[in-house]
């Protein structure tokens, strides 16, 4: 017998998802594109979704990994935290899950409304829409190959996210969107992705957004980046859709923004002297 996860969610609980609410905003029939992009291969792009609107990430003209980063636009302090989300969620993502942010915050950023990709679960464990890994990287480049390369997604993001004033430490573990992967023995494995031209990942923002996407310089993940069969993934590149819908008012009765976590301790450390009261 399987065991229970060790995270679930209680009636009215912040876990408990309003799923009508979710599906309705998913299924409406009228909407707004108030600002619509490509963002080329190899590239990065940042962007702000406004609080209540909704994000789509589009497969425009066929498969292709999207590294995906999400802060609180107006205090990027408060950002996507993966590994919480992990546990809160699953190792991967799908309607009706939520990105959760970082401490002392810890709340829904977003939360998602619809997902084209209907791919379970394979033969050999693997899942879509990958929580398990993080970005590619110039570092570990270095470390297998010994080169330099300047188009993987740490990169993209960094480059991304200057004008909005974050810098390289603001970048962070990512969602890995339309990419396939799981564990074998214990080793993480990436396979190719399943998506197919006019596919999407669509989510809700729970709050002002700053979201990020860098077009995975493994373009579709259909060949290996490194190894002794490693070859350059350039002809499986191609770029992604990004659009931000702004939704009909009515839809959005009885919603409303999720609050930081209540605790209100001091971890158990006692107040200064000069800070206390009386």
């Amino acid at each position: 017998m399987a065991p229970e996860p060790a995270y679930q969610a209680s009636a009215g609980g912040a876990l408990d998802v309003d799923r009508a609410f979710y599906t309705r905003i998913a299924e409406r029939t009228a909407t707004e594109v108030v600002e619509q992009f490509e963002i080329p291969i190899r590239a990065g792009r940042a962007w702000v979704v406004p609080q209540g609107h909704v994000c789509r990430i589009v497969t425009i003209e066929g498969p292709q990994v999207a590294d995906l980063n999400v802060w609180n636009a107006e205090n990027p302090r408060e950002r996507f935290w993966a590994s919480r989300t992990r546990q809160l969620q699953a190792t991967h993502v799908t309607t009706f899950d939520r990105l959760w942010s970082t401490l002392p915050y810890l709340r829904p950023l977003l939360t998602i409304t619809n997902d084209t990709i209907a791919y379970g679960v394979d033969a050999d464990g693997g899942r879509c829409h990958d929580l398990l890994g993080t970005r590619c990287d110039p570092y570990v480049n270095r470390l297998l190959t010994g080169e330099d390369f300047d188009y993987h997604c740490h990169s993209n993001l960094v480059r991304s996210i200057l004008p909005h004033g974050l810098t390289e430490l603001d970048v962070h573990d990512v969602l890995n969107v339309f990419q396939v992967t799981g564990l074998v023995d214990g080793r993480y494995f990436m396979k190719a992705s399943p998506a197919r031209r006019g596919d999407f990942f669509e989510f809700f923002a729970e709050l002002p957004l700053l979201c990020a996407v860098s077009t995975c310089p493994g373009g579709d993940l259909s060949v290996p980046l490194w190894g002794p069969d490693a070859v350059d993934p350039l002809g499986v590149c191609r770029p992604l859709g990004v659009e931000v819908h702004r939704v009909d008012e009515a839809l959005l009765a009885g919603w409303t923004a999720p609050q930081p976590a209540p605790y209100a301790g001091l971890h158990g450390l006692a107040m200064p002297p000069q800070l206390r009261r009386g």
